[in-house]
């Protein structure tokens, strides 16, 4: 791992285990404004649709002052948007700290442009992977870290949140170097040329799949805490300790497994691996009526994350020129925003409307759609 890579992977890491700890908190903290799950849904719809919006704008502000400061940017406006959260009185003012954050919001995007910059294309998977292994570890130590402080209170997550990403924010300021900018960020609004690249089958077949996949995803993730609560009545605690222990066997085929198996197989066969065993691991979980039959169906899903987060990534980036990585990867992330806004909301109105086991029902048969969508895409290492 080059001095870049490690230090863009400390950054996420710590970032994440923040972003960790909100995850598996906010269901439960909103209820106790009255919130029911479509509200649920929204706050964390409405963080993605600001993140669309905000994201050309920070795209070209780092491809125009470096990576480094918008990165610190992001990081700072998800300090303040925690510290926004520990302090609601209601359910608008949650809503203006998740607006806040999503409007700051270029983390990931502006990490995985960097990565872009630092890595040659044949390395993209492994390096993707490392921040999916960031990504692991951070839903290791964050939910872990949620479990335990909400047993204080609600609030008190939330802090020990704002005072990590602080950290983070820290991290990058001193530490970050800045890139030779090989790739661009942004190059204006990814509407504009959206167009353009959907009349190129490949490209067209690749957006849609990130579309579809990370759609599926996030109605998973964003109604885990809902269908636990309801199905098995955990609380914020176990909630978190439940998804920390998922997040460890994440961490592990992220971090280690990822890299020769993409050697082997490639990134195509590796992603489609990745979704029969996610839509195994939704089904199963849907069906589950133990806690014990409920984590071993956790297993798969944890494998089809692992396979399929950084390929579907690779796969994208891929299917770029060499000159048009900036467009593509803004492309790339107004799709999986856009994915990330419907998703929570489909989730949390199908769980309230049909029962808890819908949304997980229906990211299974959505992820299912990507088999059809992929079978006829090709890449350079097929």
């Amino acid at each position: 791992m080059t001095r870049p890579l490690l230090i863009i992977f400390l950054t996420i890491f710590v970032n994440l285990i923040g972003f960790g700890i909100i995850i598996p908190l906010l269901p439960f903290y909103a209820e106790t404004f009255g919130a029911s799950p479509v509200v649920i849904g929204l706050l964390f719809a409405v963080f993605s649709l600001c993140q669309l919006l905000a994201a050309p704008a920070l795209g070209d502000l780092s491809d125009r002052y470096g990576r480094r400061p918008i990165l610190v940017f992001s990081l700072a406006g998800t300090v303040v948007s925690f510290v926004m959260l520990a302090l609601a009185h209601s359910v608008a003012m949650l809503f203006l700290a998740r607006i806040v954050d999503g409007l700051s919001g270029g983390n990931i995007s502006t990490a995985r442009a960097y990565v872009a910059d630092v890595t040659e294309p044949k390395d993209r998977a492994r390096a993707y992977g490392l921040i999916g292994a960031a990504f692991g570890l951070g839903f290791i130590m964050g939910p872990a870290i949620s479990g335990v402080l909400a047993r204080v209170s609600y609030t008190a997550p939330i802090w020990a949140a704002a005072a990590l990403t602080l950290g983070a924010t820290a991290m990058a300021w001193l530490w970050l170097p800045e890139t030779v900018h090989r790739a661009q960020a942004g190059t204006g609004n990814p509407f504009s040329y959206l167009p353009e690249l959907f009349q190129r089958a490949a490209m067209r077949r690749v957006l849609t799949i990130d579309f579809i996949y990370w759609f599926a995803f996030s109605i998973f993730q964003t109604t885990f805490a809902l269908f636990a609560a309801r199905r098995f009545e955990f609380d914020a605690s176990r909630t978190g300790y439940f998804l920390a222990g998922f997040g460890v066997l994440g961490a592990v085929i992220q971090g280690g497994l990822i890299r020769p198996i993409v050697r082997r197989a490639g990134d195509k066969a590796t992603f489609v691996a990745g979704i029969v065993c996610s839509v195994a691991g939704l089904v199963a979980a849907a069906l589950a009526h133990s806690v014990a039959l409920f984590a071993l169906a956790l297993v798969p899903l944890a494998f089809g994350m692992g396979f399929g987060h950084p390929t579907v990534s690779s796969l994208v980036s891929r299917a770029a020129r060499g000159d048009e990585q900036g467009r593509v990867q803004g492309a790339a992330s107004a799709v999986e925003s856009l994915g990330r806004t419907f998703g929570p909301v489909w989730g949390s109105a199908s769980l309230q409307r049909y029962g808890e086991a819908t949304p997980f029902l229906t990211g299974a048969a959505f992820l299912a759609m990507t088999l059809l969508v992929v079978m006829g895409h090709q890449v350079a290492d097929d």
